[in-house]
């Protein structure tokens, strides 16, 4: 398994995700996809998705 992915929203690069002790830390691409800026998913599946959603104009709920 790695310990870093790319995630890419509609062939954009929206950031890296690191697997850290409490799971994938994001790191923003883009402006665009600052608002998870060092927020932790559980997985990178979960990183990707949030990415997906906030592309997407939804309502995200963060962690502060």
């Amino acid at each position: 398994m790695s310990d870093c992915y790319v995630i890419e929203v509609s062939s954009q690069t929206a950031g890296i995700v690191v697997r850290g002790a409490g799971g994938y830390q994001f790191f923003a691409a883009s402006h665009r996809f600052n608002r998870l800026e060092g927020q932790i998913f559980r997985t990178a599946r979960e990183a990707e998705r949030a990415a997906r959603r906030l592309a997407n104009g939804e309502t995200l709920q963060l962690a502060s």
